[in-house]
């Protein structure tokens, strides 16, 4: 078991104008070309399972009163998908329905996602919530035909051109 804890409860939970604000990422590495030949190299991005329902997806969750909105998007890739890395690029914010997530501020269940670009160093063998999450790093367009939100895909999308602005082109 990770020594750990995943926060729980949403007595810190920040909203805004009915919109229950969360912080996400969308973590990514690199991967060596198969062909020894070249030395392009290959984004992959690291998606997780979630216990709601089918589809994959970046890890995201609630932003908190005692914390500003970068050091959330870090404690959710570390909670979510056991991840570490140097937080990037805030990609945008996003805006959606949960349907596992109305309470008495929100009751319709609307949220803001701040996501960030996060460039993963370490993967954790042991983190909160592996219990329940699963890992999966596929390239690009795979995640494109994995992931259980249309928003998800547009931070991707918007990741990709971050990417080639900064490190491509």
């Amino acid at each position: 078991m990770s020594d750990l804890v995943a926060r729980t409860g949403r007595h810190q939970q920040r909203y805004k104008d009915g919109y229950r604000l969360v912080a996400g990422c969308v973590p990514f590495r690199y991967k060596s070309c198969d062909d020894d030949s070249s030395s392009e190299k290959i984004v992959e991005v690291l998606l997780i399972n979630s216990p709601s329902g089918p589809g994959l997806l970046f890890p995201k969750g609630g932003w908190e009163n005692d914390e500003t909105v970068e050091e959330a998007a870090v404690r959710e890739a570390i909670e979510e998908a056991g991840v570490r890395g140097d937080l990037m690029e805030c990609l945008g914010c996003y805006e959606f329905r949960s349907k596992t997530h109305q309470d008495e501020f929100s009751p319709e269940g609307l949220c803001k996602a701040a996501m960030f670009a996060l460039f993963v160093k370490e993967e954790l063998e042991l983190w909160p919530e592996q219990d329940t999450r699963n890992r999966s790093w596929l390239t690009v367009s795979e995640a494109l035909g994995s992931l259980r939100h249309a928003w998800m895909r547009d931070a991707l999308e918007r990741f990709c051109k971050w990417h080639e602005e900064k490190f491509v082109g």
